[in-house]
């Protein structure tokens, strides 16, 4: 289950990561708090010799929704329906929340509420053991892979909505290092493991990342 951080209005979950992998994820966290601890971003993105590629996946995947909610728990006073009344990125980008069981046609809300949402359902993805299964030996299901992409699909609309719309506030908060470091970790693992998933987020055939930052194109060159 998720353990509730006390943030500015209490949103925020942190998923603890023993609880939602198994004992060979166990391994891997090892593994990432190793190769993140020492600076190598793309080091940390390898799929370690001889591991099993979806528990790789999963451990990041947990890793990469406690970033995100740590980094929006920030913000949360800051963006409010009033702030930010529809999720976007930019006027270019508008994220619509659909999760195709209890709201099946996307509809348009402000972005706390998106990220309440997703959120949410991200949480009860991992809490599913028939998605995430957290018994040893038991198998991932054929769409496990699906669901990480779409997972990260999500996740990467709040980064594109903090950069855009609140980016001078992290500046603000003394975070913009800790941001972009969780940004770039998120960017080039989802790059490295592309042939495997097909996450390209808003990726072009360059290898280049737009993400609309401060009102103006920030383009991020990503090279494993």
């Amino acid at each position: 289950m998720g353990l509730r951080l006390q943030q500015p209005d209490s949103r925020s979950r942190l998923m603890v990561s023993g609880q939602k992998i198994r004992n060979q994820g166990a391994q891997l966290r090892k593994h990432i708090d190793a190769t993140l601890g020492s600076g190598n971003l793309r080091e940390a993105v390898r799929l370690p010799p001889g591991e099993d590629f979806n528990e790789w996946l999963a451990v990041n995947t947990v890793d990469f929704f406690n970033q995100v909610n740590l980094l929006y728990g920030t913000l949360t006073e800051f963006c409010t329906p009033e702030n930010c009344p529809t999720m976007t990125a930019g006027p270019k980008y508008e994220y619509r929340w659909a999760d195709g069981v209890q709201i099946k046609k996307p509809i348009e809300v402000s972005a706390p509420k998106y990220v309440e949402y997703l959120m949410d359902w991200i949480e009860a993805q991992l809490d599913d053991e028939s998605i995430f299964p957290q018994k040893l030996g038991a198998p991932f299901p054929p769409n496990f892979r699906d669901v990480v992409k779409t997972i990260f699909k999500r996740l990467f609309r709040v980064y594109a909505h903090i950069y855009h719309s609140h980016f001078q506030k992290i500046v603000s908060l003394k975070e913009e290092a800790h941001l972009n470091t969780c940004f770039k970790h998120f960017i080039l693992f989802t790059y490295k493991q592309y042939h495997q998933i097909m996450v390209f987020l808003m990726m072009d055939k360059a290898g280049q990342v737009e993400v609309v930052s401060c009102g103006v194109t920030m383009e991020i060159k990503v090279k494993v």
